[in-house]
Formats: C-alpha cells, sequence, structure tokens
C-alpha cells in the first residue's frame, strides 16, 4: 500500500493533536498554554513527518 507523504503527515498530525487535546483537558479546563502545546504538537508532528522520506520498498 502506498501512502502520500501528505497524508502520512496530516495523520500523525491528528494524531499527536488529539493526544495532546485529550490530556490538556483532563482537569477539565483549557488554558492558553496548553493551547500553545497542543498546537505545537500538530506542527510538530506535521513538520516531521512530512520530511522524513518513505520507505522504499525492498526489490
Amino acid at each position: 500500500m502506498r501512502v502520500s507523504t501528505f497524508a502520512k503527515a496530516v495523520a500523525a498530525a491528528f494524531a499527536a493533536g488529539s493526544a495532546a487535546v485529550a490530556t490538556a483537558v483532563q482537569d477539565g479546563a483549557f488554558t492558553t498554554g496548553e493551547g500553545v502545546t497542543v498546537a505545537l504538537a500538530v506542527l510538530g508532528a506535521l513538520g516531521i513527518t512530512y520530511v522524513v522520506p518513505n520507505k522504499q520498498p525492498a526489490a
């Protein structure tokens, strides 16, 4: 199965963002600092996953 680099990056960003949001709302409040953490998690996962190339299949 071939997954495009962009689709892989979006899936990683969604996973990181949802994990960060789930952690942030544990105490019942969503602060500005937690919002920044969520944004950085999404942007970090998106950027890092997009830059890393897909592994070439074995011949």
